[in-house]
C-alpha cells in the first residue's frame, strides 16, 4: 500500500483547505472551474488503465459471491439509498441527488486497500472490480431516472451524454493504452502510475473548492444534514453484508470481502458525471467531495471492527 493511499483522507482534506484558500485570491474563482473536468478525466483515464476489463470473466469464478455482491450493490444498495434520501433529504434536492449518485456507484479501487486491512480475500475482491465498473456505467442513468422524482426531472439524455464524454472516452483510451502496453513491460508501467489518479483527483478538488468555496461556506448547515444518512447507510449495509455472508456460509475472509466490496463508494466517477451533467447546481458536486471525508474514516474503522469480530469468533 503506497503512501498516497495510506494518507488518502488527509490528502483530500488538504485539497479542500487549499482550494478554499486559493478561492480567496482575486481572479482564481473565475478560472478554476475550467480545470475541473480535464483533471477528472485524466484521473479516470489513469484509474481505468489499472483495471483489467478483459478479465471480467474472472468475476464469475465464485458465482455465489459474484451474484450476492451484484445483488447488494445494484439492487439493495440503491433501494437503501433512496429510502435514506427520502427520510433525511426530502427538503434538499441537490443533497438528495448528490447522495443518490454517491451511493449507487460501487468503488473500483480503494475498497481493495480496506479489504486487505480487514484480512479479506483480496483476490476475490479484485476479480469483481471490472464487473462493478461496467454495471455502474450502464445503470447510473437508470437510477437517476428512477430516483429523481423528489428533485424534479433529470435530463436523461444529458446524463447519458455526460457518461459518454466523461467515462467512455477515458475508458476507450485506457483500453487502447493497455493493449499497446502488452508490447512492453505493462505491469511495471501501470505500477508507476498507480498513485497518479489520487494526485489528479486532489488537484480537481482544489479547483472545485477554489471555484465553489463560497457556496460551500454559505451552505455548511445543509452539508451537516448528510452525516446521518451516510453513517446509517454504512451501518445498515455492513449489517446486511455480515448476515448474508454468515447465511450463505462464505467464511471469514469472503464475508470481509463482501462487506468492503459493497460498502465503499466510487465518488470520483460520480463527481466527474455530476460536474458535466449538472453544471448549474454545484452543490451536487460538493456533496460528492464531502462524501469521502466521511466515508474513508468509516471504512477504516469498519475494517478494524471486522478483524476484531473475526478474532472473537475464532
Amino acid at each position: 500500500m503506497g503512501l498516497f493511499k495510506k494518507l488518502y483522507t488527509l490528502f483530500i482534506i488538504a485539497s479542500v483547505v487549499t482550494g478554499l484558500i486559493a478561492g480567496q485570491v482575486s481572479g482564481v474563482e473565475l478560472y478554476a472551474d475550467r480545470f475541473i473536468l480535464p483533471l477528472l478525466m485524466m484521473m479516470l483515464y489513469l484509474t481505468l488503465l489499472q483495471i483489467p476489463i478483459k478479465d471480467i470473466k474472472r468475476s464469475f469464478v465464485n458465482r455465489k459471491f459474484a451474484f450476492t455482491s451484484i445483488g447488494m450493490n445494484f439492487v439493495l444498495t440503491p433501494l437503501l439509498a433512496w429510502l435514506l434520501a427520502a427520510i433525511f433529504l426530502e427538503d434538499h434536492p441537490a443533497l438528495w441527488l448528490g447522495f443518490i449518485m454517491l451511493m449507487v456507484t460501487p468503488c473500483t479501487d480503494w475498497y481493495i486497500i480496506f479489504t486487505g486491512i480487514a484480512k479479506g480475500n483480496t483476490a476475490l475482491s479484485t476479480s469483481i472490480l471490472p464487473l462493478n465498473l461496467i454495471l455502474q456505467l450502464l445503470l447510473l442513468p437508470v437510477y437517476l431516472y428512477l430516483f429523481s422524482g423528489k428533485v424534479g426531472v433529470v435530463d436523461f439524455q444529458l446524463v447519458v451524454e455526460s457518461i459518454i464524454l466523461v467515462l467512455m472516452i477515458p475508458f476507450i483510451l485506457a483500453f487502447i493504452t493497455r493493449h499497446y502496453l502488452y508490447k512492453i513491460e505493462k505491469e511495471t508501467v501501470i505500477e508507476k502510475v498507480s498513485s497518479l489518479p489520487i494526485i489528479f483527483l486532489c488537484l480537481a478538488i482544489v479547483a472545485i473548492f477554489a471555484s465553489q468555496g463560497s457556496l460551500l461556506l454559505n451552505n455548511l448547515a445543509l452539508l451537516f444534514t448528510l452525516i446521518s444518512p451516510i453513517l446509517l447507510f454504512f451501518v445498515i449495509n455492513f449489517m446486511i453484508g455480515r448476515l448474508l455472508g454468515k447465511g450463505l456460509k462464505f467464511g471469514r475472509a469472503n464475508t470481509a470481502s463482501l462487506n468492503l466490496t459493497t460498502l465503499a463508494r466510487n465518488s470520483p466517477v460520480a463527481l466527474a458525471i455530476a460536474m458535466t451533467a449538472f453544471p448549474n447546481d454545484p452543490l451536487i458536486s460538493l456533496v460528492l467531495v464531502i462524501g469521502p471525508l466521511i466515508e474513508l474514516p468509516v471504512l477504516s474503522l469498519l475494517s478494524y471492527i471486522i478483524v476484531l469480530i473475526d478474532r472473537r469468533n475464532q
